[in-house]
């Protein structure tokens, strides 16, 4: 086999073992379809994948250590002390696969869970407290429930679902089928799956208009799931960098910490607490500051803590409040604040509310562009991307310390795919606004580069359609051409007509009317 036709095998091998445990794990929400509400039932799933994954590779790591030194169990106990992670023998999926019948079998995994926590304290510390295998309330009675959960165990036995990494080929694969889980149930969740996954697309896109860079600290304050983050890590290329999180959702906090983990990014700091009331990310008595900072927060925010905004002890509001039923500058303001001041970048999916409202966000916003000289880019994305709402949005670019006083607008409306429901950007769709934005140059129909003045001039609205024109003008009727098809579609009505009159006699005089008139009949 040539090095060319390995390569091809392997990434094949690699497409078909994800496609099947993506499978073999969707299949086995069947177990709580139809009892439990699907957003109470992602939470079991994705716990139990994460209970089958952390088994999984413990046992690859003893049975390799095994083959390493033998009988001696005292040098394998201590390199095993060593691992990612720690996981007791009652821990472990073949414990519970082996108890299944137990009648204690929902609060046997609620122990195995607790004791997990208390093994790995510094990165998983929390992160099952909101879930219960022994609920009557989620999950029925006794015999009930625990006929649920043996299903559950006995189709994560599937022999296919192999998760250890020398079988699947790394974490990469086991963290691609969390976020295949996490995007199926987001999509089924309708407006509340927007409030913890972030589509791919844009996820992707984002990341790269914020360039990461090696040795950055990146952030993200409102990181649900935490897929925007591992994203934003994978443009970097190598492990040289920190992640930072914040997340409001308990439940979706321990999401993003597990998320974290299968993707082998075990360091990151993700707290849990409402970002803009009380932040976490937190130096001595001063914000945290960061070399990037992305985010997909909840679209215009109501009740958000305006009424504490003006007493801030972080003075994040100083450009103005925000108003109370719309937070959306309030993450803005947070983000901008906690970006370093030379060269820090931020990036914001935002509601195109944002661009052109009145009131206390005009004054903002002009404060962003006139006085900070921070906000660099906009890029319109297409309607209908995000769960739960079909609304447009856009994404704000800031950079700190900028040279250039002017603002780069794309309008990508028009590039993208429809898949099912829902529109996606594909990768030549993100390649080209990313050059675009790198180009920093018009082009017609797509992009403009505003001037200070220009943006003055048209009183700080950033409504996209006042710089970019993407309106495209409709080729010219060919009229003698158009009078030809009307004559000859005058000439076959003629025909039709004397055709029907025909047909109309015959029923006249015959009850049985012929199939061809009845075809005919259908036509008309």
């Amino acid at each position: 086999m040539t090095e060319q036709n390995a390569v091809v095998s392997n990434v094949s091998a690699a497409i078909t073992s994800q496609d099947k445990i993506n499978s073999i794990v969707w299949k086995a929400c069947d177990t709580f379809r139809g009892v439990v509400d699907p957003s109470e039932y992602k939470n079991y799933i994705l716990v139990f994948l994460f209970i089958k994954y952390i088994s999984d590779v413990w046992k690859d790591n003893y049975e390799k250590l095994v083959k390493e030194f033998g009988d001696d169990k005292e040098r394998i106990r201590r390199r095993l002390e060593r691992e990612r992670f720690k996981l007791d023998k009652t821990c472990s999926y073949d414990y519970l696969f082996a108890h299944r019948n137990d009648a204690r079998i929902g609060q046997i995994i609620n122990e195995a869970l607790e004791k997990i926590e208390e093994d790995n304290k510094s990165k998983l510390e929390g992160v099952f407290r909101n879930i219960d295998f022994n609920s009557d309330l989620q999950l029925g009675e006794t015999r009930e429930r625990n006929a649920r959960l043996k299903n559950l165990i006995e189709d994560f036995s599937d022999d296919k679902l192999d998760l250890r990494p020398s079988k699947v080929g790394g974490s990469d694969i086991i963290g691609n089928v969390y976020e295949y889980l996490i995007a199926r149930f987001a999509a089924g969740a309708g407006k509340k799956g927007g409030e913890f996954y972030t589509p791919p697309q844009v996820s992707k896109l984002l990341a790269k208009l914020v360039e990461p860079k090696e040795g950055d600290r990146i952030c993200d304050p409102a990181c649900g799931s935490g897929s925007l983050l591992i994203k934003a890590a994978n443009e970097i290329g190598c492990d040289n960098y920190s992640l930072y999180g914040q997340e409001s959702n308990g439940g979706t906090w321990a999401l993003c910490k597990m998320n974290m983990f299968l993707h082998a990014k075990d360091n990151a700091r993700v707290e849990w607490g409402d970002t803009l009331n009380n932040p976490k990310l937190i130096e001595g008595d001063k914000l945290m500051k960061f070399d990037v900072v992305v985010a997909n927060p909840p679209f215009s925010l109501d009740k958000w803590g305006a009424e504490n905004a003006s007493s801030d002890k972080f003075n994040r509001f100083w450009r103005g409040v925000p108003p109370k039923n719309r937070g959306d500058y309030a993450f803005i303001s947070h983000m901008v604040e906690t970006a370093v001041a030379d060269g820090g970048r931020a990036g914001v999916v935002v509601p195109h509310g944002v661009l052109f409202r009145e009131g206390s966000e005009k004054k903002i916003r002009k404060q962003l562009i006139e006085e900070d000289n921070c906000l660099d880019a906009i890029v319109g994305l297409p309607q209908n991307m995000f769960y739960g709402t079909g609304i447009p949005a856009a994404i704000l670019i800031f950079k700190k310390n900028r040279k250039n006083k002017d603002i780069l607008f794309i309008d990508a409306s028009a590039d993208y795919a429809s898949v099912k429901n829902q529109n996606i950007l594909r990768d030549k769709d993100i390649e080209k606004i990313v050059k675009t934005y790198k180009a920093r140059k018009s082009i017609a129909g797509y992009s403009y580069l505003a001037s200070m003045q220009e943006l003055k001039d048209n009183d700080y609205n950033l409504n996209i359609p006042r710089y970019v024109d993407n309106f495209k003008q409709k080729s010219e009727i060919d009229i003698e051409k158009t009078q030809k098809e009307i004559e000859e579609l005058e000439t076959k009505l003629t025909k039709v007509r004397k055709k029907i009159k025909s047909y109309l006699k015959e029923m006249s005089f015959d009850k049985n009317i012929s199939q061809d008139g009845l075809e005919l009949f259908r036509e008309c």
